[in-house]
């Protein structure tokens, strides 16, 4: 997506400058998490409240532990919870987690406390909000590299609603918006300039302050703060209303993609390595093996079509894995992109008909992930699911893919969470209408632009296979600006975009009104049944690649 922020001429960093040895400072994120959630109602602390299936602490924390840019993480607990969060830590598995600390009695307390843990050596510190689970490693990323020329950092964003001054029940000023900004976090500083403004502000006996930012604002005025733009999404969770949202923005499941990954690192990482595609014979499960086996990775293709597996058999599915296990010696990844769609009325629907949707649909991959679950707790692999957008609301006409596909998300979700302990990254892609020779040969020549390139969605979904990310829903989407990821060389035509959850819902809603024109091509975005067959209520017979 496109940068619209206007360019700021940088001012010079009031700090130290990086170590003389060329080495980066060493990021630390600190995660405060001492609220005792009074607004919400609770007897427990809101960061221990579940949204979408987990507490709001562990949420954030996996941002911060899937971050490729944060180093350290230090967590700051209410007092008396810490052994709460250690058993979060300890579940999920999160290895950049040092310290597990009682927050003070003010957040001025608490963030001295964390200065403390940090140590004497200069660092990139970024304070973040627990109750702000929802935070993007853009954002994260943003702030660890201004961190390079400026000593302090805010996150913002701009107000959409007009601000008001208001004394003694009058209002006395309206600001323009245009200078107006609504603080987020992480607020990110300089170790030695955070601490040179704590030490400054002790020595005055009227010292309050609820934002970092503040402090060096007042105390070291000398110092420039730079703002990076923060998200909608980047919400926190006060009142009982922010609670409903924040776990409707997680049952979207709209993620941001992993970060990039170079060319020769991608084939550094797939060396010796071995995927299992099942719907491998053509479309999008062709287009991954082809992408890892370009980068040097072992594959083993399975499909009806080309092998006679099938994925609704629990023997097939066996065999299938131990034929690669006994071939390659381990299975690393294993992604399964078969599926079928009947567009038909329920009540309408012949009993074998229905047996097929479940039994490929959902019974499919449960099989395949309960089979492979040994062979990944092996070598701490990574499971690919594929669902569509209609998982977040049923549609007329397929109302079992729809179902099926809401069901896959919640089996990525949960699988996530129960194999976590194991190493076991779990991950489901949603990409948008596809082009493959299937779906031209089923709907004919579509306008230019209207599909997304099969090639596109295969390296992306390789991209989320070679990322820290688990238990996410990540949307592929057109970008008609280039945007090269894990591009093999020779493919500069890679580009896809990831949607936040805002945009998401508009999408529905243009997918839905396309739907009603294009009958039997309803939900067309789901060009990822490995050449698997499809059937409308005419009794036609269509085949999607």
């Amino acid at each position: 997506m496109a940068d619209t922020r206007p360019e700021t001429t940088p001012a010079p960093a009031v700090t130290a400058p990086a170590p003389a040895t060329g080495e980066p400072l060493r990021a630390v994120g600190v995660v405060l998490a001492g609220g005792q959630g009074t607004r919400v109602g609770l007897r427990l602390p809101k960061q221990l409240l579940k949204v979408a299936g987990k507490p709001l602490l562990e949420h954030t924390l996996e941002v911060f532990e899937t971050s490729p840019d944060i180093d350290e993480i230090i967590v700051l607990m209410a007092p008396g919870w810490t052994e709460d969060a250690e058993k979060i830590i300890q579940n999920a598995g999160f290895r950049k987690v040092t310290r597990v600390l009682e927050g003070g009695e003010t957040r001025n307390d608490t963030t001295r406390r964390a200065l403390e843990a940090v140590g004497p050596d200069e660092a990139k510190v970024l304070f973040h909000d627990a109750v702000r689970p929802l935070l993007d490693h853009r954002i994260i990323a943003d702030c660890v590299k201004a961190l390079d020329t400026f000593a302090a950092v805010d996150v913002a964003i701009p107000s959409a609603d007009t601000i008001v001054v208001v004394d003694d029940g009058l209002i006395t000023d309206i600001p323009s918006r245009a200078r107006l900004r609504r603080g987020q976090t992480p607020q990110a500083f300089r170790l030695s300039t955070i601490r040179r403004a704590y030490e400054v502000a002790a020595d005055d006996p009227n010292f309050a302050a609820t934002d970092d930012c503040a402090v060096v604002l007042r105390y070291l005025p000398e110092v420039p703060i730079t703002v990076v733009e923060g998200s909608e999404r980047n919400m926190k969770v006060t009142y009982p209303i922010d609670v409903f949202l924040a776990d409707q923005l997680f049952r979207l499941g709209s993620h941001t993609p992993p970060s990039p990954v170079p060319t020769e690192h991608a084939g550094e990482l797939l060396a010796g390595k071995t995927l299992v595609v099942f719907g491998g014979s053509y479309g999008i499960g062709a287009e991954i093996g082809d992408a890892a086996r370009e980068f040097g990775a072992k594959v083993f293709s399975f499909s009806r079509s080309a092998t006679g597996t099938h994925v609704e058999d629990p023997e097939h599915v066996r065999a299938a894995l131990e034929q690669a296990y006994e071939e390659s010696g381990r299975i690393d990844y294993v992604a399964v992109t078969a599926g079928v769609l009947h567009t038909v009325p329920l009540a309408d629907a012949p009993d074998d008909l229905i047996a097929q949707s479940l039994q490929v649909n959902l019974l499919g991959p449960v099989y395949v992930a309960r089979a492979a679950h040994r062979y990944l707790a092996e070598t701490g692999g990574h499971l690919l699911l594929f669902t569509s957008s209609s998982y977040t609301r049923g549609r007329a006409g397929y109302s079992l893919y729809s179902s099926t596909k809401a069901a896959v998300v919640n089996l990525t979700q949960a699988l996530a969470d129960e194999w976590a302990a194991d190493g076991i990254q779990v991950n489901c892609v949603n990409p948008e209408r596809t082009q493959t020779p299937m779906r031209t040969r089923a709907f004919g020549e579509e306008p230019p632009g209207t599909l997304l390139p099969a090639r596109d969605v295969g390296l992306a979904s390789l991209d989320v296979l070679l990322s820290e990310q688990t238990g996410n829903v990540v949307d592929v989407r057109r970008d008609p600006a280039p945007a090269p990821v894990t591009t093999p060389p020779g493919d500069h035509d890679h580009a896809r975009d990831i949607s936040t959850a805002l945009e998401h819902v508009e999408e529905h809603a243009a997918d839905d009104a396309d739907e009603v024109d294009a009958v039997d091509a309803a939900d067309p975005a789901d060009t990822v049944n490995g050449g698997e067959s499809t059937h409308t209520g005419d009794g036609n017979d269509r085949r999607r690649g």
